[in-house]
């Protein structure tokens, strides 16, 4: 508790932090500009060439699915609640093996850039990909809710910026180098970012961990004693401090679980990372690889978030600029003052930067690719025009994205990701499952579950305490309260709807779908005979 005393407005020193922060943005913008020298065709820009290999592409996976949600939302969620913050860890891990296991490898068989090639690939073209490029615009956009507010939370803190004004310019400015990364370097220049980031902060978080554990004789019991003692709240070690308070809180964390065990199957910039390797082969690889990665990762958040709350304590994390996002930050403050405290927030802002150059540029490749290539020019764009459209999509993204990141800035990353999570698991999920697995799914099925569970999810989040009716609500102030709906997580309601309207909608539909093409998705999805550069063996 030695750097305390100062540490709540802004601990470290704050030209330290930027300089640290301005050499990792110099470094990776140079290799960004690198990695764009081959950006020529829809397939160098959306797909990187194809050109990586499994250990690569894996490391580019944990990299954009360990966001600042894992690292910054996670740590402070479990130094705030305990136990019930790492089911957050529990449920983003889990869900990932189902992502593996469901979809991964079909999709990659069976796609060529995004998820509505997918979708589309055996039902009617434009109404699906139109339905898919909007759930993908929106699950995106939520998803960068979090990062930028995460982004805010961070700098905010090591630049002692308190104030609404200060902390919306800074995420401007992360918006800002956001568009540059994606517009020069494209998947490529964004997969190098994504590689770095992970390793930077799989090692960052792997010296706290250790650290954190040598500071009490590598006994987690002593630790975990420690954090109760600084809390002085022994609860911290028992399910319920956050999810269990009445029979809606238990039911609550159901619709928590259920969204992030379902949702990164959905994600759309996850699965378009299964795009970037040459083979199913090295698809199978780069699983394997971002397993392990994430697996070690969510194993030191669980002693990293108790860490924080034996050494820095939950009130005065609480009570700093970012809450509980400036956790993980002041827990390094406090190991090894204002150097590691840089160098950590540097990784942090790396994370933040990895991820929202991923989501942007997924977003962009669903509306140039999915939209105008192939709904507006009917699959035959002009030769440069599909990658001229993406790039001044990236930038309109990245202008909605601040705007929007400004407007949830304050908010528990971890928090708006399950949300995102939701909102993917209900509008994508069923889809992309029946379309793999069910012959007798039409396009009307399709469009009722993509738009029905895409409306569900978004107009109970509206109607949620999350929005209105509570000090800790996007509209802080208890005076507007529109909230009918009481989950803070929608996805116990909308995942099953968006399944049952996919169903309903397909069996009553009397137009089936042609059985030749839906026998040659069943064939490519298994073996990757007709894949983008399909080699099997």
């Amino acid at each position: 508790m030695r750097y305390f005393a100062a540490a709540s407005t802004s601990p470290g020193e704050p030209w330290l932090n930027i300089a640290i922060f301005g050499a990792f943005v110099a470094v990776t913008m140079v290799i960004v500009f690198r990695a764009s020298r081959n950006n020529k065709t829809a397939a160098d820009y959306y797909a990187a060439g194809r050109s990586f290999t499994g250990g690569q592409n894996g490391s580019a996976i944990a990299g954009d699915y360990l966001s600042a949600a894992s690292f910054l939302g996670i740590v402070g969620a479990i130094a705030m609640t305990g136990y019930d913050g790492f089911l957050y860890s529990i449920g983003f891990l889990v869900a990932w093996l189902v992502a593996l296991l469901l979809v991964a490898e079909l999709l990659r068989n069976t796609g060529k850039f995004t998820m509505a090639d997918v979708l589309s690939f055996r039902l009617k073209q434009r109404p699906v990909r139109i339905a898919a490029a909007t759930t993908t615009l929106v699950v995106c956009f939520f998803y960068l809710l979090a990062q930028m507010a995460g982004a805010g939370g961070l700098v905010s803190l090591l630049l002692g910026i308190g104030d609404q004004l200060g902390q919306a310019i800074v995420i401007t400015v992360v918006g800002a180098l956001m568009i540059l990364y994606v517009l020069i370097g494209g998947m490529k220049g964004t997969t190098w970012v994504q590689i770095i980031k992970a390793v930077l902060l799989i090692a960052g978080a792997g010296v706290m961990t250790v650290w954190v554990l040598a500071l009490n004789g590598f006994d987690f019991s002593a630790l975990l004693d420690k954090a109760v003692a600084v809390a002085e709240n022994p609860a911290i070690l028992e399910p319920g401090m956050k999810y269990g308070v009445s029979e809606v809180a238990k039911i609550d964390f159901l619709s928590l679980g259920l969204a992030l065990v379902l949702g990164t199957a959905a994600l759309p910039h996850v699965l378009m990372r299964f795009y970037t390797v040459p083979t199913a082969k090295e698809a199978r690889k780069s699983v394997v690889w971002a397993i392990w990665l994430i697996g070690i990762f969510y194993v030191f958040t669980l002693v990293l978030g108790y860490g924080a709350a034996a050494l820095v304590g939950p009130a005065v994390i609480a009570a700093a600029p970012g809450g509980p996002n400036s956790a993980a930050p002041l827990l390094a403050f406090s190991l090894g003052g204002p150097l590691l405290l840089g160098l950590i927030s540097a990784i942090a802002f790396a994370t933040i930067l990895a991820v929202v150059a991923g989501l942007t540029i997924t977003a962009a490749a669903s509306f140039a690719h999915d939209i105008y290539a192939s709904v507006v020019k009917k699959g035959k764009p002009e030769p440069g025009a599909e990658v001229k459209v993406a790039r001044r999509t990236v930038v309109i993204i990245g202008i909605v994205a601040i705007i929007g990141g400004i407007g949830a800035n304050g908010q528990n990353v971890a928090f708006l990701v399950a949300l995102a999570f939701a909102v993917a698991a209900s509008a994508n999920l069923p889809t992309i499952v029946y379309s793999l697995f069910w012959k007798r799914f039409t396009t009307k099925g399709a469009l009722w579950s993509m738009y029905g569970g895409l409306a569900s999810a978004i107009l109970l989040i509206i109607f949620s305490p999350v929005v209105s009716g509570s000090e800790t609500s996007m509209l802080k102030t208890e005076a507007i309260d529109f909230a009918w709906f009481p989950l803070s997580n929608p996805g116990i309601i909308s995942i099953p709807l968006a399944f049952l309207l996919g169903w309903i909608v397909s069996v009553l539909d009397k137009t089936p779908e042609d059985p030749a093409k839906q026998s040659e998705m069943e064939v490519r999805s298994l073996t990757g005979i007709g894949a983008e550069k399909a080699v099997n063996h």
